[in-house]
């Protein structure tokens, strides 16, 4: 039922039953004008709706033809047609290649700043990429081989000017736990990667990356540092301790505790504080706090100390690797060194798609199913885990503008499988690597070539001397790293805000130092899902007694959200319990109800029946007419719906209400 306004002054109780039977002329009645408060009956000669009525026999096309409503056929071909026609379209073109938006613009201004930008990053992603291919437990120069080739695909796709394409801590850490060192199964899974990324980006998947909450990817960011930390804990100390986990790394290290090598300690903790040192000088300033009021001098000095600080890990790695080379020279090599790297550019190649006896640890060819198989959960974890980092960083330099996910995953997804046939395993954006590029003025995503130039040169030239590197300076490069990644500081805020959201962040935290990551990840994302079930399960309820205009007392109930099968048990137990208490007329204020669904649509049914049987009135108040229209979908017999607060005392009179002696509960 469906109380509301007539064309007469006079307000009356309307019974509203929508034929469901179509004519046979292909027309069918709007079932949403069932529950509107406008009477319309009168215009349309006594038909239902007052004569209104939408044809589903006919579409009509682009073209203005139409097309009949069964014609699946063709109702197909008109929706290729569109998609083709949107696919090719100019707008969608410079969607997709976002390149052509801004090199038409680019100037003068533009270059310097990338020229800086990309030679910064560049000194960055040297040391970086030679010390991530040891945490992916592959030799030093796939590091480089992996840090080139995608940073030019995605200067033409990527549509953030500041990500800076290559290895990252974490794609390297997942890299190791899915592929186990191998380097052909570590190849393999950056193209199979690269592949599902272009697929998520063409299907447009990128939502997945939003089931992943703020606490769970903390946890999840945080876990990932520590075990980072931990893995090069051995290269510091000179000690062999292999493992996948956090537990199982530090269980190694106590066993091998005992050969603890002094100089390799020594360098890994001076290398580790003088990082930490140059972290500080890069973030000093002198001079007036207003940069106004600076001298040139003062700039020069800042600038310098900014430089130095930023470039911190090349210079480290260049005055240990002369050290290196002192010791090696006069054959005393008391520091364990990286070892040979291969000079020049990797050999353009397909990836493997098989493995002969030689390169597997089992002695056992291996055909492209059973590497397939054996990559396992990686092949998902990782284009997820990339999408996660790299889509952070378009956040973090927005400025407030839209991020593109599907863009993403198609610029990271040609990346991957560009760098997987020049030897290179898994990358991504890296954030460390972003906010420097940020930092030094980058205009446009040009800048990854410089930082491509630098790569490729230092393949060409420089990699003889990158063999005299101690792996404990490197160990100390990442370490300083990635300890600032454990995100304590979001601790305090979240504590402040809603404190259950630290519950599946603690628990993802936990669930990744225990359990391989991918297990840590979806025992998180598990658990931040069953706590959105519990609150859609257990809606807000507010519950007061007021007086109607007319002064007759009566109990209004108010629910917070819509009315799916998780909820509607408690709220019909709520409703139920608060009636029989009071004793009193009920009006469910239907508000903040935007959605119900069938099970909520049975419960209303019964609901309406165990208020008849008790002669007590029950009303609906402010019911969007879509949620009606699913409750009178089973016709409930004492359903009353009314809008206006005015019209409750006109139904308590026509239900001849007579107040009852209260029940105590």
């Amino acid at each position: 039922m469906v109380y509301g306004d007539s064309n007469d002054s006079n307000c009356r109780l309307v019974r509203m039953k929508t034929q469901i039977s179509a004519p046979h002329d292909g027309s069918y009645d709007n079932e949403a004008l069932s529950c509107s408060t406008i009477d319309i009956s009168a215009h349309g000669n006594g038909e239902p709706h007052g004569g209104l009525r939408g044809s589903n026999e006919f579409i009509l096309s682009d073209s203005g033809k139409k097309v009949a409503g069964d014609d699946q056929t063709g109702q197909l071909n008109l929706w290729l047609q569109r998609k083709a026609k949107s696919a090719f379209s100019e707008k969608m073109i410079k969607k997709r290649l976002p390149i052509l938006r801004w090199l038409p613009q680019y100037n003068s201004t533009d270059a310097i700043g990338d020229l800086v930008a990309g030679i910064t990053v560049g000194l960055t992603v040297i040391p970086q990429a030679l010390a991530y291919a040891g945490i992916a437990g592959l030799p030093a120069a796939y590091g480089l081989y992996g840090s080139f080739l995608g940073c030019i695909v995605y200067i033409v796709f990527g549509s953030c000017k500041d990500v800076p394409m290559g290895p990252t801590a974490i794609a390297s850490l997942l890299t190791f736990q899915t592929a186990g060192g191998n380097v052909g199964k570590a190849i393999l899974l950056c193209f199979l990667s690269g592949v599902v990324e272009l697929l998520m980006g063409v299907f447009g998947l990128g939502f997945l990356v939003d089931f992943v909450s703020g606490p769970v990817s903390s946890g999840f960011t945080s876990a990932v540092s520590l075990i980072i930390v931990t893995s090069q804990v051995k290269d510091v100390l000179g000690i062999t301790a292999k493992g996948t986990t956090f537990i199982e790394i530090w269980r190694n290290i106590f066993n091998d505790i005992h050969n603890v090598q002094v100089w390799d300690t020594f360098l890994g903790l001076t290398c580790i504080a003088v990082l930490l040192i140059m972290r500080i000088v890069a973030g000093l300033k002198v001079g007036p706090a207003d940069d106004e009021l600076k001298s040139k001098n003062h700039r020069i000095i800042n600038k310098m100390m900014w430089l130095i600080g930023t470039s911190r890990n090349a210079i480290l790695v260049i005055v240990c690797g002369a050290i290196g080379y002192t010791f090696q020279s006069s054959a005393v090599a008391p520091f364990k060194l990286i070892g040979d790297i291969p000079p020049g550019l990797p050999s353009l190649k397909a990836p493997p798609f098989s493995l002969t006896a030689n390169e597997t640890m089992s002695g056992h060819e291996e055909s492209f199913a059973e590497m397939v198989s054996s990559l396992g959960s990686g092949l998902i974890v990782v284009p997820l885990i990339a999408l996660m980092e790299n889509i952070a960083i378009c956040k973090a330099f927005s400025n407030g503008k839209p991020v593109d996910a599907t863009q993403e995953l198609i610029a990271i997804g040609l990346a991957n499988i560009a760098n997987s046939f020049v030897q290179g395993f898994p990358g991504t954006g890296s954030l460390s690597r972003s906010a420097v590029n940020n930092a030094s003025g980058v205009r446009t995503p040009m800048g990854n070539i410089y930082t491509m130039a630098l790569v490729v040169l230092s393949l060409l030239f420089f990699t003889p001397y990158f063999s005299y590197i101690p792996k404990a300076s490197l160990a100390a490069v990442i370490i300083a790293a990635v300890v600032f990644m454990v995100e304590v500081k979001v601790v305090k805020p979240m504590w402040r805000t809603k404190k259950s959201d630290l519950i599946p962040g603690l628990g993802t935290f936990i669930a990744c130092l225990a359990l391989p990551l991918e297990m840590g990840i979806l025992f998180g994302v598990g658990l931040n899902v069953v706590f959105i079930l519990y609150h859609a399960a257990r809606p807000k309820m507010s519950v007061e007694r007021l007086t109607s205009p007319g002064g007759a007392e009566y109990l209004i109930i108010t629910p917070d959200r819509c009315l799916i099968f998780p909820s509607v048990d408690y709220v019909r137990n709520l409703v139920t319990k608060q009636s029989i208490r009071q004793s009193l007329p009920v009006v469910i204020d239907c508000s903040h109800v935007y959605g119900a669904d069938f099970t909520a649509a049975t419960v209303i049914d019964s609901i309406t029946q165990d208020f008849a049987r008790r002669d007590q009135p029950l009303f609906f108040y402010n019911l969007k007419p879509s949620v009606c229209a699913i409750f009178e979908g089973l016709s409930p017999a004492d359903f009353v719906v009314y809008y206006r607060e005015e019209h409750l005392d006109d139904l308590l009179k026509q239900r001849a209400y007579k107040p009852k002696e209260v029940i105590s509960a």
